[in-house]
């Protein structure tokens, strides 16, 4: 069976061409792993590889939503996963690439969920709850009563939190006091380019000025037109609730510009906490994308 490839790290550290020219040395397909892509036409703030970038190569789990929908780490598990499977039965090298965090542990190991039996009460009773009130208020609860968990178990991912709330009340303990050792369901190597930050800042700032220039603000207008409500899930994304904000409120657009440059300057902070954490992650020297990619194969075969 073949490795996956894990392409993950920043946003704006160059995962998707990176991911694009191993896949075609590795005989790969792609599965992308990130939160935003799923969604129909948010194509401008999510840099959505078109098909000049994708060069020919498969890409999976892009444009699988509307953006009406809510969409958790749940729904992406359900989809994602036999694409996984059907790429490895084909005897091709799956790529995962993103910087979704939750949506590519999704793929690389199991969940655990203990020995603590269910109660179908219980879980009916915070489904009903986030129905009432919603899906950050029903985190907040776990984060009351298991920091740690809430830390790892991302607000969309409603049966994670919903079985981590269900442990903590059906026996007084925490769901992190359990054994959660990572253990990855198949064989896989991930690899990160290792910016110094202010490199980093620096092609974040580009990138946000080129979806500037490309027509984002016109891209969340016309979202917004077409029914889209400005609290759907795909509208909190970094790039459009800015945009949001400012089509609401006005101001000048280079105000607009510095708070996406700075959320997604925060964000890429986060990312990076959480990928250091991730087993078998090797960071990468920046380059050009071919050496690069020579880069990660030595990596990959040895």
């Amino acid at each position: 069976m073949k490795k996956i490839l894990a392409v993950c790290g920043a946003t704006a550290s160059g995962k998707t061409a990176l991911a694009v020219e191993c896949a075609k040395r590795l005989d790969g397909e792609i599965i992308s792993c990130d939160a935003l892509l799923v969604y129909r036409g948010l194509n401008i703030g999510t840099a959505k590889p078109d098909e000049g970038e994708r060069q020919g190569i498969p890409h999976y789990m892009i444009d699988v939503a509307d953006p009406y929908d809510n969409f958790s780490v749940s729904d992406f598990e359900r989809l994602a996963k036999p694409v996984l499977d059907d790429i490895l039965s084909r005897g091709k090298t799956p790529v995962l690439c993103g910087g979704t965090g939750f949506y590519m542990n999704a793929l690389l190991f199991p969940h655990s969920y203990g020995d603590t039996p269910a109660s179908a009460e219980i879980r009916q009773k915070y489904i009903r709850l986030e129905q009432e009130k919603g899906r950050e208020y029903l985190h907040g609860l776990l984060q009351s009563v298991d920091g740690e968990s809430a830390k790892k178990i991302h607000f969309n991912d409603i049966k994670r939190v919903i079985r981590a709330l269900e442990i903590y009340e059906l026996t007084g303990k925490k769901k992190s006091e359990q054994n959660d050792a990572p253990i990855p369901l198949s064989p896989y190597v991930a690899v990160a380019f290792d910016y110094p930050r202010e490199e980093l800042y620096r092609r974040i700032g580009i990138r946000t000025q080129e979806m500037i220039g490309r027509g984002l603000v016109d891209e969340v207008r016309g979202l917004l037109a077409s029914g889209v409500p400005k609290n759907a899930q795909c509208m909190q994304g970094i790039g459009y609730k800015e945009v949001v904000a400012y089509l609401e409120n006005g101001g000048p657009q280079s105000t607009m510009s510095d708070i996406i440059e700075k959320n997604t300057r925060n964000y890429a902070k986060r990312q990076l906490t959480f990928f250091k954490k991730m087993p078998y992650l090797y960071f990468i020297t920046p380059q050009n994308t071919e050496q690069a990619a020579q880069e990660v194969l030595k990596i990959y075969e040895s």
